[in-house]
């Protein structure tokens, strides 16, 4: 950090299993990367080329070139693995990401209706050749997933070998664990932290209100992603009680009066 103050919370090391930040890049441009990663890599984890954007992005291996540089990973968004998927290229798409020299991959069935035992064995597969973050939760606003289904969703995907699995919420933070207003569906969060490890939970929180949530429930080390590039210096700021949402956090009684 540039200089000295007392009572912020620590932060997990890079590279870190826990406390980590995704952020989904809709289509930046190799300069845009260049530059965001000039200002954010120090507190980057993971970056998600969003959905299927990267079957159209130009010049693709110099932008993942571009994070590897920094030492960070980068994965295909889920809807990629899906439109592969249904298509019957599930092979074709191993064969890509070891041909990007990719190291993450998402499962996700959002998109796409797949039986879970089949989902299961997918993720089991891939984890021979990737580590797998494995979505859970629809994109349709219409189907609500009760809680006891999640837990048993998220528990299967985990003893099938994901390392993470990733609360659904879209890009818009407005499906999955959040109405359709973006309202966390806090009842649900709690019942999943029943049975979940949190460290081992992805929480896909686009906008600030979601992040503060989990910020105030979990602590500054809980996993979030979807975070815009242009989001990540303020998001870094807000877990360590430096933006005026999280100011009082992590002071002592003391520093408060």
């Amino acid at each position: 950090m540039n200089f000295s103050l007392s009572q912020i919370p620590e932060r997990t090391p890079k590279p870190r299993k826990h406390g980590i930040t995704m952020v989904m890049d809709k289509g930046l441009s190799i300069e845009e990367a260049k530059n965001f990663m000039s200002v954010a890599h120090p507190h980057v984890d993971i970056v998600k080329l969003g959905f299927g954007t990267a079957f159209v992005t130009p010049n693709l291996r110099e932008k993942i070139e571009v994070y590897r540089s920094y030492d960070i990973p980068v994965y295909f968004g889920g809807t990629l693995f899906e439109a592969f998927l249904v298509r019957g290229q599930f092979d074709d798409y191993i064969a890509i990401c070891k041909d990007y020299s990719i190291s993450y991959v998402e499962v996700s069935d959002g998109s796409i209706t797949i039986p879970h035992s089949e989902k299961c064995g997918y993720v089991e597969k891939l984890t021979k050749h990737f580590t797998v973050l494995s979505e859970v939760g629809s994109k349709d606003a219409a189907h609500i997933i009760p809680p006891y289904k999640w837990i048993e969703l998220m528990s299967a995907e985990l003893a099938a070998g994901a390392t993470y699995v990733i609360a659904e919420a879209r890009e818009a933070g407005n499906v999955g664990i959040y109405r359709g207003s973006g309202e966390v569906r806090e009842g649900l969060v709690q019942e999943i932290l029943t049975q979940i490890p949190e460290d081992k939970i992805l929480w896909e929180a686009p906008q600030k209100a979601q992040q503060l949530y989990f910020l105030e429930l979990i602590g500054c080390n809980v996993n979030l992603g979807n975070i815009a590039p242009t989001e990540m210096i303020a998001l870094e700021a807000m877990r360590i009680g430096l933006r005026g949402d999280t100011f009082d956090l992590f002071l002592n009684a003391e520093a408060k009066v």
